[in-house]
Order: C-alpha cells, then structure tokens, then sequence
C-alpha cells in the first residue's frame, strides 16, 4: 500500500518543495451490472482498498507539470492555448482531458505540479483510469477552490475519458471512484444517477484476480459493442418508438422482434437486458442475505458476457471454472470492460485463504499466465488523504 509520508517525501524530491495536498481515489470492482452503463442500465459496483494518489502544489506559472511513478516518466503542458492529445505520454491524456473539462466549464485553474502514484493495477478491469481522472479532477478542484458536487466530478471525468481519450465508456467507474462508501457497494440508475448504498456482507469477501492479460478499452471492441447496442435500440425502435436505450428494452421485447436483428445485434442486447434483470435481482437477494442467490447471478453474468456480449477471453473463463469448483465460492464472473483483465468471485470469509492458494495454483499448472490476487473491502470515494 502507498503511503502518506512516501508520497510527500517524492514529491518534495521531485518539485523542491510540500505538496500543498495528497488526494486518493479508489479503483473499483463492479459485482453486476457489465456494460449496462453506457445503456441507461443498472449496476452495482464498489469501491475498493486499491487507489490512485495524486500529490500536488501550485506553480507561480500557468504550466501542468505531471510525473507518474508507474511510468517513471514526465509531462507537461500549458493552461493557455489548446489542450492537445500527447501521443508520447498516453497516460497523461486522462489528466490533460480532465484539465480541458474544468477549463472548458470557465473554471480558472493555476498552474500545477502533480505526483501521480497508483497501486491500482494497469489493466486489470479494476478502472486505474478513472481512479486517474478523478483524483486529478479533485486535486484541481482544491487547489483552485472550485465548488463541484460528486456527481458534477464523475461526469467531467468520464467526459474526458469519452471525449479526449476516446473510449465511450458510461458513468459507473468515475461514480463509484467519487462516491463509494464504506463497507458498501451502490447500486446506481445510469440513466438518472440515483443510487443506493448496499450493505456487503461480513460473512463474505470480494477476491479479484487478475489473469496477466492486459487490455486496453481504447484497443478493443469496446466501442464496437456501444454501436452494436446502438444499432440494436435503432431497429427495436420501429416496434416501439419510445426507446430511448436498451434500459427500455425487455426480454419479452427481445422474444417479439429479436427475429429483425441480426444474430450478433440481438446477442448483444440479450446480454444487456439480462444484465439490468440480474442487477435488480442481486440487489433483493443481498437485501435477503441470500448469497447463494447473488452467487448464482454473478455466474450467470458471466456466461452471458462470454457467449452473448464475447467479451471474455480463455483465460478469464479459466479462471472461473477454477474458482466455481472451489469450496466457498458463492459466484464468479469477469468484471471490467474486458478482453482480459479480471474475475471477481464472492467467497465465503473462512475458506478464502484455501481459495487463493489453490486458485493460483490451478491457474498457474493451466495457462500461460501467473494470477495476481487481491482480497478486498469496499472504501470510500475520492478524499483527501493526511494533509491538512
């Protein structure tokens, strides 16, 4: 874990002087709900024990001055003039894009140094992006006294993301980045941003594992699948005008006109109006204790991404079959946009320690790739973190 102290002393190795302020916002783990953002959908997210830090100090000039230790690699750019994407430092653009949104909405902004740490893995499925674009959205926010609620940060975040990075993702990862809460997952309504906060229970824990596969949203067929819903919500709508979204759209929808889409179009929405189904019924079953139930759903979620959506990839299906014969596993699925990147299974509290062993292992003897496991707990959004 990353540390307060650490991060200051880096910071004052780097810029010769104290940050004025350390902010941390976490990375997230979704448990339902794969790609129904971006549909209007529901899903069911929490914020995890893994973040991104961003140390940061005034400048006299009106220069962004960044340095991300996980790249070990500097940038920077000016706060007047067009903000241009930078095609040598990638990782950059999440801030730069977040930069552009605050100046876009007329806020004035100061010079900056940042110090960006993580420990949120890159892709992994667990949002290391969003935790980025919303930890330096807060950071300017203090540094230049700017009043913005949660929601407003969440949304200047992901319009970064969507329109300077370039990946149309929807609202669920810089939400729960902003507003997670202790001990709790959220069931929020993307269309509305209304949102519930769900008790997790103690008597299991949430296990991530990462497969080694790496991807990246921007490189997939991320995108590909947002047009393909989009090309689904086109064509249903000449049965039924009032569609808006596949949120609007039911089973029942599906069985009466599914035969005018084509196969891969009507997969592509199964998946989704499914997916919205399962979230509503993960949240009852939780409100019920019933983990058996919530354990079933999750499992279900991922057959539907691997065989409707086709966003997983061998090794995530692996990883699954490993973790669903283990004892005290409740469900398992892929979470994140996928194309790689992670599972997440619930397991039952006294059984984790077996579980992640033999996990490993299985793994291991059985693909190509090394698991990299993480048991988590769910935290609080982006705050600020030791400085007064």
């Amino acid at each position: 874990m990353l540390d307060v102290p650490t991060l200051r002393e880096r910071f004052t190795e780097r810029y010769g002087s104290e940050p004025r302020l350390i902010v941390r916002a976490p990375g997230r783990v979704n448990l339902l709900g794969e790609h129904t953002d971006y549909n209007d959908g529901f899903v069911f997210p929490a914020a995890i024990d893994r973040a991104t830090y961003v140390a940061a100090g005034n400048r006299s000039d009106e220069q962004v001055v960044v340095y991300s230790g996980q790249f070990d690699a500097s940038d920077s750019f000016s706060l007047v003039g067009e903000i241009e994407r930078s095609a040598a430092h990638p990782w950059s653009n999440y801030v730069r894009g977040v930069v552009r949104g605050l100046l876009a909405r007329g806020d004035t902004l100061k010079g900056a140094n940042l110090l960006i740490e993580s420990d949120v893995p890159l892709g992994s499925g667990l949002s290391s992006s969003a935790a980025l674009e919303v930890a330096t959205g807060y950071a300017f926010q203090l540094l230049n006294g700017i009043e913005m609620m949660g929601e407003e940060l969440a949304l200047l975040a992901q319009a970064a993301e969507n329109t300077f990075v370039g990946v149309q993702c929807g609202i669920m990862d810089q939400f729960i980045s902003a507003l997670g809460r202790e001990g709790h997952a959220l069931m929020i309504d993307c269309r509305d941003l209304s949102y519930e906060a769900v008790p997790l229970p103690n008597e299991a824990r949430i296990v991530i594992c990462n497969s080694g596969v790496h991807h990246s949203l921007g490189d997939s067929g991320y995108n590909q699948r947002r047009a393909e819903c989009n090309e689904a919500v086109r064509i249903l709508r000449d049965f039924k005008p009032a569609i808006k979204a596949l949120r609007d759209v039911t089973l029942a929808d599906l069985e009466a006109h599914g035969d005018a889409l084509p196969p891969t179009i009507l997969a592509r929405a199964r998946h989704v109006v499914s997916e919205n189904q399962r979230v509503l019924d993960g949240l009852a079953a939780l409100r019920a204790d019933d983990l058996a139930t919530f354990g079933k759903l999750m499992t279900a979620s991922h057959i539907s991404q691997r065989d409707d959506y086709e966003v997983s990839v061998s090794e995530i299906d692996l990883l699954v079959e490993i973790a669903l014969a283990l004892p005290g596993c409740y469900g398992s699925r892929l979470t994140g946009g996928g194309f790689g990147g992670s599972t997440v299974s619930m397991v039952a509290s006294e059984h984790v320690d077996t579980f992640i062993a033999t996990l490993a292992r299985e793994y291991s003897a059985r693909s190509d790739h090394e698991a990299t496991i993480l048991v988590c707990r769910a935290i609080e959004g982006v705050k600020r973190a030791g400085l007064s």
